[in-house]
C-alpha cells in the first residue's frame, strides 16, 4: 500500500499522478461521488496550489 503521506519534493516540477478507487466505486457516474471529487479537486487548487494540465 502506498503511503498517504507521500510528498512532492520539487514544487516547480511537473508530476503524473494516477489514482485507484477502492472497491471500484462508480465515482464518475453517481452525482454524489462526482460532487465530492470536484469539491476535493477545487479545494486542492485553491488551498494547496494544485494545477491541472489535462
Amino acid at each position: 500500500m502506498m503511503s498517504r503521506n507521500y510528498k512532492f519534493h520539487h514544487p516547480e516540477g511537473l508530476y503524473f499522478i494516477s489514482f485507484a478507487v477502492v472497491g471500484w466505486l462508480d465515482v464518475f457516474i453517481r452525482n454524489e461521488y462526482q460532487e465530492i471529487l470536484l469539491e476535493s479537486i477545487g479545494f486542492c487548487q485553491k488551498n494547496k496550489g494544485l494545477e491541472i494540465h489535462a
